[in-house]
């Protein structure tokens, strides 16, 4: 207990020197800006989801089978506009493919514009969103979101990967000492679950009580602070700032 209770301090707040530095707790952000889109989307955008690509696998799927309450062009649009989002994050790297920091400062920017575009798209919108209104949203949340997960893979944060779970959960439960394993990182894959799981219940309570672009307004706002976090932490040439 008292060694998940260290790591999870660790990786909220990183010792000087750590070999992630800042990324670990500005993953953990991102992380739950993928609970608060994925929220949006599911309830409000017709089932779909714009970071769980895996879930759009499975619904376009449904979809194609019948299923009535699923949409299989909402899934495929979504998945597509994934790609291209991963396409230019991967793309856009290239230039600090040897600073980690750099590399997260702009791909921030990039979903900075994306959301708060979206942001004003839903409030222009208002209460009742067209079909028009609808696939902008997904195409332009998804967009964001393949941006990040594409520079979430290049950072190479181990179990921080921001919008996957499926190895994180299984590597608690598998690497656990009650399995046999050495146990390695419990606290930062305990956070990073709580941390989407937060994200989830905030955006759930911001869409069904409030407004869809509250939640994303929020969003912005996660974006806005990550950005100024990681500008401030990115000067020099830290450790961490070195590709894995």
């Amino acid at each position: 207990m008292m060694e998940l209770f260290n790591d999870t301090v660790r990786t909220i707040a990183p010792e000087r020197g750590d070999r992630h530095g800042p990324l670990q707790p500005l993953m953990l952000v991102l992380s739950v800006v993928t609970g608060l889109v994925d929220a949006v989307s599911y309830l409000q955008l017709g089932h779909v989801f714009v970071a769980n690509m895996t879930g759009n696998v499975v619904f376009l799927g449904f979809a194609l089978a019948g299923a009535g309450d699923l949409s299989a062009v909402a899934s495929l649009v979504a998945l597509v506009a994934f790609m291209a989002g991963a396409s230019i994050g991967g793309r856009a790297g290239l230039r600090f493919e040897h600073h980690r920091g750099y590399r997260l400062i702009l791909s921030v920017a990039i979903k900075f514009v994306i959301v708060a575009v979206s942001t004003m798209v839903a409030v222009l919108a208002g209460g009742h969103l067209t079909e028009l209104a609808r696939y902008a949203l997904i195409v332009l949340l998804a967009v964001a979101m393949g941006v990040q997960n594409a520079t979430a893979r290049k950072l190479a944060v181990p179990d921080l990967t921001t919008t996957v779970l499926t190895l994180t959960v299984t590597g608690l439960a598998a690497d656990s000492r009650l399995a046999g394993g050495n146990s390695p990182h419990p606290g930062r894959r305990l956070a990073s679950v709580l941390a989407m799981l937060t994200g989830a219940i905030v955006g759930g309570l911001l869409v069904l009580h409030v407004s869809i672009a509250a939640a994303l307004g929020l969003t912005t706002g996660l974006l806005l602070l990550t950005g100024l976090v990681a500008y401030r932490a990115s000067t020099g040439t830290a450790p961490w700032t070195a590709p894995t």
